[in-house]
């Protein structure tokens, strides 16, 4: 029987985790899209409100969760933690396998923790109205219900394919109040580009966040918020990694091995990285897994290097593994996992050896959140299945050395808008993509060539 560790509101995070601050080298400068000089705060005013800008270069360890944002998180936080004794069983391991569950939130996902704050912060601030964009629709779902409690409106920019496979993931976010669009789109510059380029063109979460970000810097009402990748993104999402740890406790239990998806790095790092405290302190030899699909395989086959966050080379030129600005993932149904590059701070990390990277393919991924709903009853979305893999992938390697290891993973969200694509697995019309060097190759001779210094 599968057992639940519950805590109490009064347990909810009272501040963030920032890693910056316990990071075991420091990230390399972020750059200007114009002159590749470092950037300066001034740089991002257009974009952002000013307390995301502190919080962006901040290297204070602990960051007081403002007590309108903690009320509100209430309304699903804190978050349960089960220990899947069905999954154990069907794995056949002595593996003791754990698992945090972020689709108790509104917005089935783990997303709202910083949709939230961004639009409180924004609020403060006096902006109107927010723009940004979203893959498999989680994080523009997540902005929706966040705005419309600070009567902010929201546009979104949804990449086209993630629009034409998960209209209801769309229609949750105009129940909401935010205006939907299928990127690229003719409202913007830098759309209208692309489309002329490539008029059936599917979009990417690039081309989504250059028209999200060009679309609120010509606007003084409006600001952009990024759900991902981004320093300030990363932090909010931590109060999933301690009220774990606080949750493990309970169960009498430290993880041996913490598994999460990667996209951009929000959900991994929101459950990995207070437990990375731990180990950059020298306590602990927990291992990391970084699961991503072998489609948009960033952090296993991607180059270290300064790129831009975007296609249109608007937002700023960051250090990460990348595939290169241009490049156009194919239409896999893990929308939120096809994103060119990675949070900086995860990869430093991967590049240091803290955190282990593993690409999986969809259908094996699928395989593991049928037998994942079957076992524990929830349905998990695309992007977890992927932590889900490496999860069975630990579990046979448990059952081969007779060790029990602990096993902890973040479910970030659950797959009820996702039935289109178990329906597509089910008649065996889902496509592991075999991604040839070429592609990637073309599109990692198109970064930007920072000069020697400039970082």
């Amino acid at each position: 029987m599968t057992t639940k560790f519950l805590l109490t509101e009064d347990e909810l995070p009272s501040h963030w985790y920032n890693i910056l601050a316990d990071i075991p080298e420091p990230l390399g400068a972020f750059l200007s899209p114009r002159t590749l000089e470092p950037l300066t705060p001034p740089d991002l005013t257009p974009i952002f409100p000013m307390a995301i800008i502190g919080q962006e270069v901040s290297t204070e360890r602990w960051i007081e969760i403002p007590d309108r944002v903690r009320d509100i998180y209430k309304m699903w936080r804190p978050t349960p933690l089960y220990r899947a004794t069905g999954l154990e069983k069907a794995l056949d391991t002595p593996a003791r396998i754990f698992y945090k569950y972020e689709g108790t939130s509104p917005a089935g996902s783990h997303k709202p923790n910083t949709a939230v704050a961004q639009a409180y912060y924004n609020a403060e601030e006096g902006i109107k109205r927010l723009t940004t964009e979203t893959g498999a629709g989680q994080w523009g779902s997540a902005l929706a219900f966040a705005g419309g409690l600070f009567g902010l409106e929201v546009m979104v920019y949804m990449v086209k394919v993630s629009y034409e496979q998960k209209p209801y993931r769309r229609a949750l976010m105009e129940t909401w109040g935010a205006q939907v669009l299928p990127s690229p789109t003719d409202r913007t510059e830098f759309g209208r580009s692309m489309l002329a380029r490539e008029p059936e063109s599917p979009g990417s979460l690039g081309i989504a966040i250059s028209e999200a970000v060009e679309d609120a810097a010509t606007r003084d009402d409006s600001h952009y918020s990024l759900g991902s990748v981004v320093n300030h993104v990363l932090l909010h999402q931590t109060v999933i990694g301690q009220e774990a740890q606080k949750q493990m406790e309970m169960a009498d239990a430290y993880p041996d091995v913490v598994i999460g998806c990667v996209g951009g790095g929000s959900n991994f790092a929101g459950l990995a990285y207070p437990f990375l405290a731990d180990r950059l302190a020298g306590k602990t030899n927990t291992r990391f897994i970084a699961a991503e699909p072998a489609a948009c395989p960033t952090l296993t086959r991607g180059l270290y290097a300064y790129d831009f966050g975007d296609t249109a080379g608007m937002g700023p030129v960051v250090p990460m593994y990348t595939l290169g600005h241009n490049f156009i993932p194919d239409s896999i149904h893990a929308g939120g996992l096809r994103y060119h590059g990675d949070a900086p701070s995860l990869c430093l990390l991967v590049k240091s050896g803290f955190i282990e990277a593993r690409a999986y393919k969809q259908n094996e991924c699928f395989a593991e959140a049928v037998r994942f709903a079957r076992s524990e009853g929830i349905l998990p979305a695309p992007e977890p299945s992927h932590a889900l893999r490496a999860v069975a992938q630990e579990a046979a390697a448990a059952r081969e050395s007779g060790d029990s290891r602990v096993i902890l993973f973040n479910l970030s969200g659950h797959g009820h808008f996702d039935l289109g694509a178990y329906d597509a697995y089910f008649a065996g019309k889902l496509q592991d993509i075999e991604l040839p060097q070429e592609r990637l190759d073309t599109a990692l001779a198109e970064l930007p060539k920072v000069p020697a210094g400039a970082a």
